[in-house]
């Protein structure tokens, strides 16, 4: 969790460090800021229990931008080695940030391609996890698109929210499985592929559709045993947080 690059390693290691209350990102030229875990569900599953945390503009950015400032996320992933079947998920976020009018090829930033980052991402040196394209042999990301049902989030946004809005997106590229004219249903594709035994009695399973909250809650398994100290959800997490230039 941080800045810049995340590591990959197939052995993970204990959470170092104390997570923030407050997430603070920069608008402009910044890297993203990442979030790693071992899996989609540990991912959404940390964030869920994570209250106390959320993501807002720093005060620079607030001085700059006067409108609402909107979360741009991508979803890696990255497998852990070449040899390996393991695969890794890495969320990405920065700042929405508009499109100059003489962009070069500016109308790919404006179509809602998942295979397109975000304008925002081409503000700083990309992370090298995206560097190869959406659908590399050893990593695949996927730019969660505006849509009616998944509007970009607009910050401060809470962990548990971002982590509602993180399965709304997956429930939307879902619906979209049989739709073969866009990317949408991608993301549903890679979580399938890659956790196959995360999706058994989960989500598709349920004998009805219930509301996304309480979906959320049965997938991360809120309120099924007391609540861990919020650092010890971290465990299963690799990249540690150190704060820097860009968080506080």
């Amino acid at each position: 969790m941080g800045f810049g690059t995340p590591s990959i390693s197939p052995t993970l290691q204990p959470f170092a460090g104390v997570i923030p209350n407050v997430i603070a990102l920069p608008y402009g030229r910044c890297p993203p800021f990442h979030i790693k875990a071992p899996s989609w569900r540990t991912l959404l599953k940390l964030m869920a229990r994570l209250s106390g945390t959320r993501m807002e503009p720093t005060m620079e950015a607030m001085a700059v931008v006067k409108t609402e400032m909107k979360l741009r996320i991508v979803v890696s992933f990255v497998k852990v080695h070449h040899s390996s079947s393991e695969w890794h998920t890495v969320l990405y976020m920065t700042i929405d940030h508009p499109i100059p009018p003489n962009a070069p090829a500016g109308w790919r930033y404006r179509n809602g391609d998942t295979s397109t980052l975000p304008w925002s991402y081409s503000l700083s040196q990309m992370p090298a996890f995206l560097r190869d394209g959406a659908d590399a042999a050893l990593s695949k990301f996927y730019t969660i698109p505006c849509t009616p049902d998944t509007p970009f989030p607009t910050l401060p946004i809470s962990f548990p929210n971002l982590a509602t809005y993180l399965a709304s997106a997956l429930e939307h590229a879902r619906d979209a499985m049989h739709d073969s004219s866009s990317g949408v249903r991608r993301l549903a594709k890679y979580v399938d592929q890659f956790y196959p035994s995360d999706r058994v009695g989960v989500l598709d399973d349920a004998p009805e559709r219930a509301g996304m909250r309480q979906r959320l809650k049965n997938l991360v398994g809120i309120g099924s045993r007391p609540q861990r100290d919020r650092n010890a959800e971290m465990y299963e997490l690799v990249t540690p947080f150190v704060p820097d230039d860009y968080g506080r």
